[in-house]
């Protein structure tokens, strides 16, 4: 079972990134500007879908779905950068670093980003099907987005419409503003001539999704963020289907877990569990408290991973659990 320091370069962004000129904005700050320029509902819009495939296995997910009147949208989201071509098998970036005394290539390899989220796409259509919403295949799109304005994808990548640079993003999300003709064209012309989805199938489609897993999401004391799934806690006890966050609060540091332990005491950590569905204007409502040593190690499948980590419980800010 893989320790915590283990996984952290796995998931902590590289400092190539932050060392671009150009600031690529991460996936929640994207789903942000998506809601904005396409002006879609907050329910036509999904994030991290993990739909499974023919064999109920959900071990990757979607970036972004976004269900419109003239199809299913299903996008994946690079944060890229550098020349971009693909041969057979993989792809590759490379990444042209330039400091004051030198200058250094690095190539980064991928899976084919295409052929992923084209699967992920097929097995959304298939999942819609098994849970008797049928909608055309031809209605389904997949796409791949480069966040990075210092993404160069090479001329045979530039000619596929599936993938869209970083230029081409805005237009692509005001595509999908539809003005007051298109909405009543959309009303008064039977989906089977427009050959756009019904308001029923659409209707049918968000009750689908909306049952649709994400990933639960970890949050440490030092910024970083770890997605997967939530496996327990010897000395928590809860019904995920009543919470969606627990909250950590005590020692956050080594040092001072030494320094109790000299004293003779052990350090605790309190977890507080909050009522899913409860946020208001006075807050999320306290389903229940738990007192724990701070050593207590809390179970999590990381996305990607292959067996559990052991998470030490003083180095958790809090732990969002999908539905």
């Amino acid at each position: 079972m893989p320790q915590l320091g283990s996984l952290l370069t796995r998931f902590h962004p590289g400092s190539k990134d932050s060392e671009s000129p150009h600031q690529t904005p991460a996936l929640p700050e994207f789903l942000q500007r998506v809601r904005k320029l396409t002006g879609l509902r907050k329910e036509d819009v999904y994030c991290n879908l993990r739909v499974p495939d023919q064999f109920q296995n959900t071990k990757d997910d979607i970036n972004i779905v976004i269900l419109a009147g003239h199809g299913i949208f299903c996008i994946d989201v690079k944060p890229w950068r550098g020349s971009v071509s693909a041969n057979k098998h993989n792809w590759h970036a490379q990444v042209k670093d330039v400091d004051q005394n030198f200058s250094n290539t690095c190539i980064e390899q991928f899976e084919d980003p295409l052929k992923a989220i084209t699967t992920k796409t097929a097995n959304l259509c298939s999942h819609l099907k098994r849970s008797g919403v049928s909608v055309r295949q031809s209605l389904f799109f997949p796409r791949v987005v480069f966040l990075s304005p210092d993404c160069q994808l090479d001329e045979e990548l530039r000619k596929r419409r599936e993938l869209l640079s970083h230029h081409q993003i805005d237009d692509f999300l005001a595509s999908f503003r539809g003005g007051y003709v298109a909405w009543l064209s959309d009303a008064m012309t039977p989906s089977w001539i427009s050959g756009h989805l019904s308001y029923r199938q659409m209707e049918a489609v968000r009750e689908v999704l909306r049952r649709v897993g994400t990933w639960d999401l970890v949050r440490l004391h030092d910024g970083e963020q770890l997605r997967g799934d939530y496996q327990g806690c010897k000395f928590i006890a809860l019904n995920r289907q009543d919470t969606d966050t627990l909250e950590f609060s005590g020692t956050k540091t080594l040092s001072t877990d030494s320094l109790w332990a000299l004293l003779g005491h052990t350090p605790q950590v309190t977890v507080k569990m909050y009522k899913r569905g409860s946020d208001g204007w006075l807050g999320k409502t306290l389903n229940a408290t738990a007192t724990i040593p701070s050593n207590t190690f809390v179970i999590f499948r990381v996305s990607g991973e292959e067996a559990d980590a052991k998470i030490p419980a003083n180095s958790i800010h809090s732990i969002t659990l999908s539905e």
